[in-house]
């Protein structure tokens, strides 16, 4: 024990020494961090959320296929978050990955932005009076496809990385440091939503109603704002030095563990018998031991044949390894079925049909002649985001913090439960709305007005308003707390792996998704109640696929409840219902 005593103190010392020769800037790195970031998701946003409609209107590809398409690519590119993260952590560091994927979505943008320029790149316009329309060429897809890819490396590059580097820049063992910290992910939310509510207004009413070249251009000028605004910033930057893999620690903790399945654990204080070491100059804080996934324990038996050298490491490590190790991968294991909870949150939550929805219903503005642009509906969605988390952040948690005592208000768990059972909701009154609109479609259409897919419904598009607004504050308890979870749950020296897992669950939700969609096409195709996701929504059922969306977002909060019930919080035994307990410091340790 005294040794294990002298050996935090001496892992204090050194974090200190270390910890006075780096300056941190917390908030006056935030305008270049999170410009960086604005102007990315102005870019990027403003191009992707309005490529359905230039999918089907500009490459003349039918719904179902932009549909899938767009899930592919936004599954692809959320997956690819885990190898910019494993490359970020092992090589390269934050602020290298950072600007590499940076120039890559500038790139991506560029090329997607010459399909729309050059009449050879994109297939002829499709008029409504036309029966039939040419779809595009081998050569434009591989085109298009090529712009796609350059944007799977600059976001795989990109997300998993800018939380984490913004974190870097505030001292995460003084108060300040830890309270700027949860600000900041409150913060980087609204403005981030901010910068979407300008992509879905200013930059999808040029492209739909103005012109798709310039619509295109403006985003790919917003993006090289972002590398501007990035790479000026360099010289006050804190710049967190690669560690190495962290994965391969992981995979060793697996190996040796298997490799010494029949070995006996003790009954009694198991901890005090396995090889406990702790790296003096390692990032990642003490660990204490935990009861859970005990069989990873046995990673840690010395057996006569292992050796441990004089500074105290294993002479082989993949044939024993330290219970600090065994901890770490345990912290990994207990998230994974917190991460298969949110992907049916945020299928729930995507809506993937909205656009399609609000095509084919009025969205004119009173008695003008103006039309609110389809893809731009989903600001109701950011609205009530970027109003609602300053609320949060400013009244509720204070509020909060003083009844429960609690750091954050309420736990992190707590919060992602209540914007999981806000998509159960928001499913329910889609369908409702999906149902009315499709009634007034087919009893009274708008005459003479017709869409390319089919009639009009008289029902304003702003009857879409409520279901958009459950999505947002969904999206701000859900969505925020699982971007603070992981980073807080995850190893310290995993942080833009825990930054990819975010959007990881959104990839395994698009494929999701994808699946749902095409399940439900095939199977309802030939049923009674016809195909519930045709061409023209109002020979379909939409609201049954939202009804089935809702019992499911159902089913998966009640597993989500089960899990947080089970899950312990890194550094304490604690469950959900009692006090969450944050990482703590190593000087607190030894109190």
């Amino acid at each position: 024990m005294e040794k294990e005593t002298m050996e935090i103190k001496e892992k204090t010392s050194a974090a200190n020494e270390e910890e006075t020769e780096i300056n941190y800037r917390g908030i006056k790195a935030m305008p270049f961090i999170i410009g960086n970031e604005t102007f990315e998701k102005l870019g990027a946003i403003g191009t992707l959320h309005n490529l359905q409609v230039y999918l089907t209107t500009v490459f003349n590809m039918k719904r179902i296929t932009a549909t899938t398409l767009l899930n592919v690519f936004n599954g692809t590119t959320n997956f690819a978050t885990l190898l910019g993260a494993y490359l970020c952590d092992t090589y390269f560091g934050r602020y290298n990955t950072l600007g590499f994927g940076s120039i890559a979505s500038f790139l991506g943008l560029l090329l997607i932005t010459f399909t729309a320029v050059f009449n050879k790149l994109h297939p002829p316009h499709c008029g409504p009076e036309d029966s039939r329309c040419i779809g595009p060429t081998p050569g434009q897809m591989a085109f298009l496809l090529f712009g796609f890819v350059f944007m799977i490396i600059g976001a795989g590059s990109i997300r998993p990385c800018n939380l984490a580097f913004g974190a870097d820049q505030f001292n995460p063992n003084t108060e300040s440091g830890k309270r700027g910290i949860d600000s900041f992910f409150n913060w980087y939310f609204f403005t981030l939503t901010f910068a979407q509510m300008v992509s879905v207004t200013l930059v999808v009413y040029v492209q739909s109603d103005v012109s798709w070249p310039i619509g295109l251009a403006i985003p790919t000028i917003f993006m090289l704002v972002s590398c501007f605004l990035f790479f000026i910033g360099t010289k006050i930057y804190v710049r967190v030095k690669p560690e190495g893999s962290p994965l391969t620690s992981i995979a060793q903790v697996l190996v040796v563990a298997y490799r010494k399945r029949r070995l006996k654990l003790a009954s009694q204080q198991p901890s005090q018998h396995l090889f406990n070491y702790t790296p003096l100059k390692s990032i990642n804080s003490k660990l204490p031991y935990t009861q859970q996934f005990r069989c990873l324990d046995r990673a840690a038996i010395v057996t006569p044949e292992d050796q441990i050298k004089p500074d105290g490491t294993a002479a082989h490590p993949w044939r024993l390894c330290s219970m600090q190790q065994v901890e770490e991968v345990k912290c990994v294991l207990r998230v994974i079925p917190i991460w298969a909870a949110a992907i049916l949150y945020h299928v729930g939550e995507k809506q993937q049909y909205i656009v399609f929805q609000a095509m084919q219903s009025n969205r004119h503005l009173g008695s003008t002649d103006f039309q609110i642009p389809p893809a731009t509906y989903g600001i109701f969605s950011m609205l009530t985001l970027s109003i609602w988390v300053p609320i949060y952040d400013r009244l509720v948690v204070p509020f909060l913090r003083k009844v429960t005592k609690k750091e954050g208000g309420i736990t992190i768990l707590q919060r992602m439960g209540i914007g999981i059972f806000f998509t159960v909701l928001e499913s329910i009154v889609a369908g409702l709305v999906e149902q009315h609109r499709r009634n007034l479609a087919i009893t009274r259409p708008i005459p003479g007005v017709h869409s390319k897919r089919g009639d009009i419904s008289p029902m304003s598009a702003l009857w879409l308003v409520p279901q958009l607004s459950l999505a947002g504050l969904a999206e701000a308890f859900a969505a925020i707390g699982q971007v603070e979870f992981y980073y807080k749950q995850f190893p310290e020296n995993m942080r833009s792996i825990a930054g990819s897992f975010f959007f990881c669950g959104m990839a395994a939700a698009s494929y999701l998704n994808s699946f749902l969609i095409a399940l439900v096409h095939r199977t309802t195709e030939g049923s009674s109640t016809g195909n519930w996701l045709p061409e023209d929504l109002n020979k379909g059922r939409l609201d049954y696929f939202y009804y089935l969306i809702a019992i499911l977002c159902g089913l998966n909060l009640c597993y989500f409840l089960v899990c947080a019930k089970w899950y312990r919080y890194k550094g304490t035994g604690s469950s959900i219902v009692a006090v969450e307990m944050e990482a703590k410091d190593i000087d607190k340790a030894l109190v």
